[in-house]
C-alpha cells in the first residue's frame, strides 16, 4: 500500500500542532489542539510555513524560521513608555512587572517592565517577540485528499480533531 496519501502536497487537508518559540528558544505560544488548513488553497496559513510542510508527511516535524514581519510585527515606539525610577510605584521595580494601564479610547493595555538603567524605568506594551525573529516548530498530525469545497474555502470541513484510522 502506497503511503504518498500521506504526503503534504496541492489539495491535502493537513492539521498540524505546532509551538512558536522565540530566538533563545522559549516557548511562546502553544497550539496542541490539531488545527486543519488546506494545503495550497489560500487558507491564511504562513506562506513559509505551507511551503517548510510541503512534501513532509504525518509524524514529521518541522521547523521554520519567522522573520518579525510575519511573526509579531515590529516593535511600536508608542508602546514603550520611559518613567523616572522614582515615580514608578515599588511593585513595578523589577524586570517582567507587567502594569495595566488604560489608554485615551479606554482600552486596558498590558505593559511590561523590559529595562531598568540610569533610573529610567522603561515599559513596553509591544509583544515580547515584536521586531525578533521566531521560530515556528510543526507537527504532521494528518494529512487527506480535500474536497472540491474544501479547496474552495481553504479550510476543512470539520475543525475537530481529525478520525485516526
Amino acid at each position: 500500500m502506497s503511503h504518498d496519501d500521506e504526503i503534504i502536497t496541492k489539495g491535502k487537508v493537513v492539521f498540524i500542532t505546532y509551538s512558536v518559540l522565540s530566538e533563545e528558544g522559549q516557548i511562546m505560544g502553544q497550539q496542541d489542539m490539531p488545527t486543519g488548513y488546506v494545503h495550497g488553497a489560500k487558507s491564511g496559513l504562513f506562506v513559509e510555513i505551507e511551503q517548510g510542510l510541503e512534501g513532509h508527511r504525518v509524524g514529521e516535524r518541522v521547523e521554520v524560521q519567522l522573520t518579525p514581519e510575519l511573526a509579531f510585527g515590529h516593535a511600536d515606539p508608542g508602546l514603550i513608555i520611559e518613567e523616572a525610577f522614582e515615580n514608578v510605584p515599588p511593585t513595578y521595580r523589577r524586570l517582567g512587572a507587567e502594569a495595566e494601564f488604560q489608554n485615551e479610547a479606554g482600552e486596558t493595555v498590558m505593559f511590561r517592565v523590559v529595562k531598568i538603567a540610569d533610573g529610567i524605568v522603561t515599559l513596553d506594551a509591544n509583544p515580547p517577540l515584536a521586531g525578533k525573529n521566531a521560530m515556528c516548530s510543526v507537527d504532521v498530525v494528518s494529512v487527506r485528499q480535500a474536497t472540491a469545497e474544501e479547496m474552495r474555502t481553504g479550510f476543512p470541513a470539520e475543525q475537530g480533531a481529525p478520525s485516526l484510522h
